[in-house]
């Protein structure tokens, strides 16, 4: 064994895990393109109609993007009458994030997204669960806890 094997490509659990990531937002596109959002508008959307407001900083942490990631989808999302940005009467710092009427009705539309890209995964149910609690466990998170 050389001393650069852990240098090849095929030895880094990091590659598999980013060109399955590239591949599988591949998949989103068609749908996504439908309802007319991004993959990461996509997430943040499904963030806000599971809880509806909330503020930025807690967004970006369910979605481990940071601020300056967040801001621009947010502001797009805005623009499309999505949700409303306001900051916080309590504290000015705060920025809070709120699903809009739109935004609510384009649920209907996404709701059969989730079950689409299943069918493109090649994992029986049971694998995709076990990968699941897989990768959160990677990220330091129960499944849980998501």
């Amino acid at each position: 064994m050389s001393q650069y094997d852990a240098l090849k490509i095929e030895n880094q659990l990091c590659f598999p895990l980013y060109a399955c990531s590239r591949e599988i937002i591949k998949q989103y596109k068609p749908f996504l393109d439908e309802i007319d959002l991004t993959y990461t508008q996509y997430i943040a959307m499904m963030v806000l109609w599971e809880h509806r407001t909330m503020n930025v900083k807690a967004m970006g942490e369910i979605l481990f993007l940071d601020s300056g990631t967040l801001t621009p989808v947010l502001k797009k999302l805005e623009s499309k009458g999505l949700i409303t940005r306001q900051r916080s009467a309590a504290d000015e710092r705060n920025l809070v994030v709120t699903i809009t009427e739109a935004g609510e009705a384009l649920k209907e539309k996404a709701v059969t997204v989730p079950a689409e890209i299943a069918r493109c995964s090649n994992l029986e149910p049971e694998e995709a669960a076990l990968l699941y609690r897989i990768l959160y466990k990677m990220l330091g998170k129960k499944a849980s806890q998501v």
